[in-house]
């Protein structure tokens, strides 16, 4: 029954088998399958596990009693037949006593094995195996930190087995990794599978997101292609193993992951999980975490493999103690000090009282002779004045004043030279004089606001650039890791190819021996028939004689001949074609006899031929084949220090990022150290302020209060003390 073709033809869905699947008796042909017992649900159908591709089936054999796992797919899989006879061939090949466990199932590719209505339609029969996959196992045992570790390592080994046989599995998950009775691993599910034999045709899928590196690509399909996928998975073993609570923290019940998700590859510095794997205490989690983000974003084919570059477990985190804080004083004593500031500056005491240590006087007090003489000097020169008037003495007007004005300024110079007034004085040039001395408050407030706010952008723009700096260290350590590895890979592939060539090499040298060989053997057969002593029929001693003078005297000096036109005599000669490539035309030999000289050569070199050596001795194969060892030898310490350079310049690269990491927290602890030693100066300037402001207040106050006091020393106040004594 013909078929649409592959990329044409629909294909049925899981249901559709399951109904098929409930008489095998009609829709299988194939003498296992047919009349198996499929396993069934509650409901009485035939159970599916279905995935993205097909749905798997549990089918009893009715002849063998033996169980499979039948493979029915939903879905078009370009070159499928191709594909799965290309991997079944490959891991036919694998010598079970060289792997590690016995990962591998026996599968077989039925192509039309099933009918689904009036089509038949390929089946995959698989080997069934009693076993849980990967996360229901750590369900159950995540506890077990033995059996965890021991587990992981199994993996490990597992992984080391694929690549030493360039085997990729291309979907390596929970779902994938089956954990037998006796805790090894079992692969399933071989769709995406890559072997050597499908070099060239592209992958059929990119693998379960949870597991795959965000830099895989749909043309991603080769060797290196599980590599991300099993540090994932090795990480998370190792990181269970070592702290079992890390499964209840990360993982989610049912979950289609195991500690990570895409998301944590995609976005390192915002996952959770992520960081708090790299900062887990026990350095093997956080230097494989490390391991896993750094691979993150490196194309898959310079990713290096699980089985041989197992990262140096991280130191542990260097911890940092916490500086103790001063109690901070009483609120009392700190003179108001923010709350943001405490601890930071040293507790201050309250600032002083500023009180004038004299007050300032607002009277004046018992008179003195000096007042006594003032106070009569007024009624007499005016008294004076009067009588001159009243006498009629002619007094010019300012003459007339003349009294009043001296008693005007005796008046004045006797208030000024009153204790009083000196103290108020002497008072009041002190409060103004300490007040000089004092800095505006408003100015030095605004003078601190402008310098804490260029500290703290300063410090924001530090901040900021301390994880830039870290990041651009951490992508330069990526980058140099990242071109040694095209290096590594670049230079170990130039190797590979000289010693894949070495086979052939040494076949085509042992050919050229014995080439060699049989040209020699023949040549020196040839070179002991002398003309002279066994002529061909013709050629007397004479033409032999003749023929030595020009060098030929055995089979081995001449070749053949070569016929030549006389045009004197109208005939055809011949001259003797020389080993040499020279010609010798030699007297007497005419063209019938040179045919005699060719055919008599001809018959010694047949038969010499016939005799030749057909195989190199064993000495000789021996030296040739000691050559090729070695050469192989060479190109096998030429990878290996390929390698060490590689290794050499992971450690330069890692070395680098170490000592740029050290500096980079050296420079930010002082900086650090500096900013607190700032602050604690802001602290400081603050209380200073405080204390500032509180004194320029208090001298304020006591300077107006002084000058509100002086105004009871007026010159009408000391007029009217002189006459009433208050």
């Amino acid at each position: 029954m013909g078929s649409p073709t592959g990329a044409q033809r629909q294909f049925p869905s899981g249901a559709a088998y399951a109904e098929a699947l409930q008489h095998t008796q009609l829709c299988f042909d194939h003498p296992e399958l047919k009349g198996a017992r499929p396993e069934l649900t509650k409901l009485g159908l035939p159970r599916a596990i279905s995935g993205a591709f097909a749905s798997v089936f549990s089918l009893t054999s009715a002849t063998s009693g033996r169980r499979y796992a039948v493979k029915c797919f939903t879905r078009h899989v370009p070159d499928q037949e191709t594909r799965y006879k290309a991997i079944s061939s490959r891991l036919a090949q694998l010598d079970p006593a060289e792997l590690s466990q016995p990962w591998n199932l026996g599968f077989e590719y039925l192509p039309d094995a099933i009918g689904v209505g009036p089509e038949r339609y390929p089946v995959l029969k698989m080997e069934w195996i009693e076993a849980v996959t990967l996360s229901a196992w750590l369900d159950d045992n995540h506890t077990d930190r033995f059996a965890v570790d021991r587990l992981a390592d199994r993996f490990e080994a597992l992984t080391r087995d694929l690549s030493e046989h360039e085997i990729a599995h291309g979907d390596l998950q929970h779902g994938n990794l089956l954990v037998a009775n006796d805790d090894t691993l079992r692969l399933v599910d071989y769709d995406g599978m890559y072997v050597p034999a499908l070099a060239g045709l592209g992958g059929t899928e990119r693998g379960h997101r949870n597991y795959q590196s965000p830099m895989r690509g749909n043309d991603d399909f080769g060797a290196a292609l599980d590599r991300f996928s099993a540090w994932v998975i090795f990480m998370s073993l190792k990181a269970t193993a070592a702290d079992p609570a890390l499964w209840h923290r990360l993982h989610e019940p049912s979950g289609e992951f195991l500690l990570l998700t895409e998301e944590d590859f995609k976005n390192p510095g915002g996952s959770t999980g992520l960081q708090t794997l790299l900062a887990h205490p026990d350095p093997t989690v956080s230097g494989l975490a490390d391991q896993v983000r750094s691979l993150a974003f490196q194309p898959l084919d310079v990713l290096p493999p699980l089985a041989h570059a197992i990262p140096k477990q991280r130191t542990a985190a260097t911890t940092t103690a916490a500086a103790s804080v001063p109690p901070t004083a009483p609120a009392a004593s700190t003179g108001g000090l923010p709350g943001w500031m405490t601890g930071h500056v040293p507790p201050q005491t309250a600032p002083p009282s500023v009180v004038p240590s004299t007050t300032s006087p607002d009277s004046f007090h018992t008179r003195t002779p000096l007042d006594v003489v003032t106070a009569a000097l007024w009624p007499l020169l005016l008294a004076a004045t009067a009588l001159m008037i009243a006498a009629g003495f002619p007094v010019p007007l300012i003459g007339a004043g003349a009294p009043v004005i001296v008693a005007v300024l005796i008046t004045a110079f006797a208030r000024n030279r009153r204790v009083e007034r000196m103290q108020s004085r002497a008072v009041l040039t002190r409060l103004t004089d300490e007040l000089a001395q004092l800095e505006d408050p408003v100015k030095a407030a605004e003078k601190l606001r402008k310098d804490k706010a260029k500290f703290d952008a300063a410090e924001t723009k530090r901040t900021a650039a301390y994880p830039q700096a870290q990041d651009k260290l951490t992508a330069q350590y990526h980058a140099e890791l990242k071109e040694a590895e095209k290096r590594n890979v670049r230079k170990q592939r130039d190797i590979d190819k000289k010693i894949d060539g070495l086979s052939e090499e040494l076949r085509r040298t042992l050919a050229k021996a014995l080439a060699d060989k049989q040209t020699t053997y023949v040549r020196d057969q040839l070179s002991r028939r002398l003309i002279a002593q066994s002529p061909p029929h013709g050629i007397g001693p004479t033409l032999a004689a003749r023929l030595a003078a020009e060098g030929i005297r055995t089979a081995a000096d001449f070749t053949g001949y070569r016929p030549v036109q006389n045009s004197s005599y109208n005939s055809t000669g011949a001259v003797l074609v020389l080993s040499s490539g020279r010609v010798a035309n030699v007297q007497g030999i005419g063209e019938a006899k040179a045919i005699a000289l060719d055919i008599w050569r001809k018959d010694l070199f047949a038969s010499a031929v016939a005799r030749q050596p057909t195989a190199l001795n064993a000495m000789e194969r021996q030296q040739i084949e000691r050559d090729a060892t070695r050469r192989r030898a060479q190109l096998n310490d030429q990878r290996k220090a390929v390698e060490s350079g590689t290794e050499a310049a992971r450690k330069q690269a890692r070395k680098n990022l170490e000592d740029g990491q050290e500096r980079l927290s050296r420079e930010n602890t002082l900086a650090g150290d500096r900013a607190r030693q700032q602050r604690q100066e802001f602290g400081r300037r603050t209380v200073a302020l405080q204390q500032n402001s509180a004194i320029h207040k208090t001298l304020s106050a006591s300077r107006d209060a002084a000058k509100l006091r002086r105004r009871g020393l007026s010159y009408a106040c000391y007029m009217r003390f002189l006459y009433i004594g208050r």
